[in-house]
Order: C-alpha cells, then sequence, then structure tokens
C-alpha cells in the first residue's frame, strides 16, 4: 500500500464496522486498521473464519491497537446482531459470505440465507444507523457466461451458480439502496484472493492453498480439466488497498459503483502449478514435487477469467502493487508453514 494512502487513513481516525473479521480477506482489514490508528467493530460467526486468525492479528498489532477493536461473535443472518453492530459506524466494510462456487451448488439455501439475506440486514442496518459509506466483497462469478474479454464492469452474463446468483443480488440492492435512500456504496468484485491466512483445508479451499498443502504431503495436485482454464489471481494486499480506497475516496463520481479488483494479468492453471512448484523449490529445497493429475471440468466454473481493473484505476486511483508471481514469494512460507500435513 502507498505512503499517500495510509496518511490518508491514519490522518482521519473514524468508527469502522468489518464483517468477516476472522477471515482471510477479513483478518488483513483488521490488522491493516488497527494498525492505522482507526476504531473497528468487527463480527463473525466463525462457520469459515478462525479464532486464531484474530489471535495473530492481536498479536501483530500490540495490546494498545487491540484495545481499539471490538469484537461481536454474531451471525450476519440474524438482523439484530446487524443492528446493534452498525451503531455509531462511519464506514461499513462488508466481507462476511459462504464463498465458494461449488460449496453453493451443494448449499443453494445456506448460500442464499448468508450471501443474501444476511447482505440485506446489514446494509439495511447500515443505513439505519447512519453510516456514510458500505464497501462490500462483490465477486467476478456475477460474468457468468458472458465470453468478452476483459471483463468490463458494465458487461455481465447470466449466472452459473447460486453463489454467482447471490453476488449479483447484492449489486442490486446495493444500487437500489443509494438511489433511494442516499448511502454509498462501492462494490468491489474480487477476482481470485490468495495470501496469508487463507484456509487450506477443507472441501471448499481455494486452489493456492491446497496445492501447496498436497505438493508438501508429496501428492499430486488435481487439475479441474486441460489446465488451460485461467484466472486473474490478485494478493491480499492489492485487496486491502482497494477496500481503503473506496471507504476513503471523496471522489463523488467514485461512489455508488461496482469495480474490478484484481491485478489484470491471466494465469493458466497449468503455469499456477508451476510457479507454485517453483517457490517451494526455493523455501523447501529438494522438494520433489509429483506431477499433477487431470479431471473433468468443474461444474459452474467460468473458462477464462481476465479483469479490466481500468475503472478502478481511474475513479479509485488503485494501482495494485503485486502480480502472482510477487505475491506468492510473499504467501509461499506463510502456505508452507501452515499446510495440513507440516
Amino acid at each position: 500500500m502507498n505512503a499517500a494512502l495510509e496518511f490518508a487513513v491514519r490522518g482521519t481516525p473514524r468508527r469502522w464496522l468489518l464483517t468477516g473479521s476472522a477471515g482471510f480477506i477479513g483478518s488483513h482489514l483488521l490488522e491493516t486498521l488497527l494498525r492505522l490508528g482507526q476504531e473497528v467493530v468487527s463480527v463473525d460467526n466463525f462457520s469459515t473464519g478462525h479464532r486464531h486468525n484474530l489471535l495473530q492479528v492481536r498479536e501483530t498489532v500490540g495490546e494498545g491497537a487491540w484495545r481499539r477493536h471490538h469484537f461481536i461473535e454474531g451471525d450476519i443472518t440474524d438482523a439484530a446482531v446487524c443492528r446493534d453492530a452498525c451503531t455509531g459506524i462511519d464506514i461499513v466494510l462488508h466481507q462476511a459470505a459462504l464463498g465458494s462456487v461449488p460449496r453453493s451448488i451443494a448449499q443453494p439455501l445456506a448460500t442464499h440465507a448468508v450471501n443474501a439475506t444476511g447482505f440485506l440486514n446489514m446494509l439495511d442496518a447500515a443505513r439505519l444507523g447512519g453510516a456514510q459509506r458500505f464497501v462490500y466483497a462483490a465477486s467476478s462469478s456475477t460474468y457468468g457466461d458472458h465470453p468478452a474479454l476483459p471483463k468490463v464492469e458494465d458487461q455481465i452474463g447470466r449466472p452459473l451458480s447460486p453463489y454467482a446468483v447471490t453476488k449479483y443480488l447484492n449489486e442490486l440492492y446495493a444500487d437500489v439502496y443509494s438511489r433511494c435512500y442516499g448511502i454509498d456504496t462501492i462494490g468491489l468484485r474480487y477476482f481470485n484472493v490468495f495470501g496469508a491466512r487463507q484456509d487450506p483445508n477443507g472441501p471448499y479451499a481455494a486452489v493456492i492453498p491446497r496445492w501447496v498443502a498436497e505438493m508438501l504431503a508429496g501428492r499430486p495436485c488435481v487439475i479441474n480439466g486441460d489446465g488451460e482454464t485461467s484466472r486473474d489471481f490478485s494478493y491480499i494486499a492489492n485487496v486491502v488497498q482497494a477496500n481503503l480506497l473506496a471507504a476513503t475516496t471523496g471522489n463523488p463520481v467514485a461512489v455508488n459503483q461496482v469495480y474490478n479488483v484484481a491485478f489484470g494479468e491471466s494465469t493458466t492453471l497449468n503455469l499456477l502449478h508451476a510457479l507454485i512448484a517453483n517457490a517451494l523449490a526455493v523455501n523447501k529445497p529438494g522438494l520433489t514435487i509429483a506431477p499433477p493429475v487431470h479431471r473433468e471440468f468443474r461444474q459452474g466454473d467460468i473458462r477464462h477469467s481476465l479483469a479490466d481493473i481500468g475503472k478502478a484505476c481511474d475513479l479509485l486511483g488503485y494501482a495494485p502493487d503485486f502480480d502472482v508471481r510477487r505475491g506468492l514469494s510473499e504467501a509461499i512460507a506463510w502456505y508452507a508453514a501452515h499446510s495440513a500435513d507440516h
């Protein structure tokens, strides 16, 4: 994150609400806000987040900064929890969600309850509580089957999963609330975020931490399809930057918008496998990497994903510093230390 943005945030103390604070992305936002002198209320129910993420943030920022944090263990599907959390809040960073396309196909009702009803509970609570701005985690899954590359914000196709439906619904509700009630909203369509504190375990683990764990265990990584499926991988530091820019921008044209948050570079799964193997070779000399195995394409997945980040750069001043290689070089030691088998 650039020094000017850090200075701008530190120079204006605010009271923030952060949902999903025990999760991967949420814990990084919590750490950054506390490090920059902000007061933070955060909410998590630990359905996908972890207490050890909060403990790690506490250890990193120190007890003085941690005292500016008030944690609420609660569920955003409970409207009363949302209303209580939004009392006296200036800015909401809404990260809480049930992620994963495959999970949404297996559990569509649970996905809707958290991602749609929970989102609306929090958005309405922010309105009633007088929050100045509501920044929320949107998703690149919203592009659905639209074939054009790179992905541009105003061109989307049909959704391919219940998860994608809920994330598009979030954008519709945010737009309506900004027009009907005057609350500033900004949606950030994340593209394949990775970094430290990303859970390597479970059936819905993201590809990078899962593959690191498999390689360290001497097992072959499973690639869905031919491996030429591509994604725009974005390191967590880029996402933190985008959230702070969205939360603090004074550009009136920049609010009530949706933005792609990515690096703007396409990486195939075959190349990603090689990049992870190379990064591990530096971290774990002598490690033998098993060749990958291929299986059928996964239901609900899009074939290619690449973001046009021009809108975020122009209106928010977004300037991502980490491509997939630099991000892996920073994250690989954490992944290696926290894999399931090591």
